[in-house]
C-alpha cells in the first residue's frame, strides 16, 4: 500500500490518495498538466513537500536505491545504459519475455537495433524482474499494437494479483484506464480529482 499524504509539487494543489494493494489507479489529464512529474516524486527522483509511506514507512526512512526498488517507475522514456540487452537484466524470466513476443536469444540482441515498442516491453520486464511493491506507470503501451497492448495489460493484471502490487497508470487513454483500474483520476484546475473523467 503506498499512501500519499499532503504531497506538494509543480503547480498542483496538495495531493492526499492512498493505493491499496492489489489495487490499480488510473490518472489522466492535459499533456503538460504534471502526470509525469507526480510519478517521478513519487519515485523520489523529484523534490517535493509533504510525504510518502510504503506499508506504513515514509520514504526518508528508506535508502534511495530501496526505495526506486521497491517503487519501481517505468518511464515513458526508458534508459539504456549498456549494448547488449542482457547486461540491463540481473536474471531473466524466460516466460514473461515469451509472453511479450521475445525469445530467449533477446538478452544477445544490441539495444541500437530495438525499435520503440521492444525498448518499452524490455523496459516494463527489467522493472517487474525486481518485483517492486508500488508500479508507477507512465503510458505503459503507447508506442504498442493491439495485440502487445493486451499482453501488458494482462501480465501487469497478473503481477499485480500475484505480488499484491500496488499500482498508478499514466496514460492518455481513458477507455483503456476505465479498464485496467478500479479508479480513474483527472488533473484539472490544478487538482487531481477523481470521478468521471469528461467532466
Amino acid at each position: 500500500m503506498i499512501i500519499i499524504k499532503e504531497l506538494r509539487y509543480f503547480n498542483l494543489e496538495p495531493v492526499n490518495l492512498q493505493v491499496n494493494d492489489s489495487e490499480c489507479i488510473g490518472l489522466t489529464g492535459p499533456s503538460g498538466s504534471g502526470k509525469s512529474l507526480f510519478l517521478r516524486a513519487l519515485a523520489d527522483l523529484d523534490e517535493y513537500r509533504g510525504s510518502v509511506l510504503l506499508n506504513g514507512r515514509i520514504c526518508r526512512d528508506f535508502k534511495p536505491t530501496e526505495w526506486r526498488k521497491q517503487v519501481g517507475l517505468l518511464p515513458a522514456e526508458s534508459s539504456w545504459w549498456f549494448d547488449t540487452v542482457g547486461e540491463h537484466f540481473n536474471k531473466v524470466e524466460s516466460s514473461w519475455f515469451g509472453r511479450l513476443g521475445f525469445d530467449n536469444n533477446v538478452t544477445g540482441w544490441q539495444v541500437s537495433r530495438l525499435s520503440s515498442g521492444e525498448k518499452q516491453r524490455l523496459a516494463l520486464l527489467r522493472l517487474l524482474i525486481n518485483r517492486p511493491k508500488v508500479l508507477l506507470l507512465d503510458e505503459p503501451t503507447a508506442n504498442l499494437d493491439e495485440k502487445f497492448t493486451e499482453a501488458v495489460e494482462h501480465l501487469l493484471f497478473e503481477f499485480k494479483e500475484q505480488n499484491q502490487a500496488s499500482l498508478i497508470w499514466v496514460g492518455h487513454d481513458t477507455r483503456q484506464l476505465e479498464r485496467v483500474a478500479s479508479s480513474v483520476y483527472f488533473i484539472k484546475d490544478n487538482k487531481i480529482i477523481r470521478g468521471n473523467v469528461w467532466n
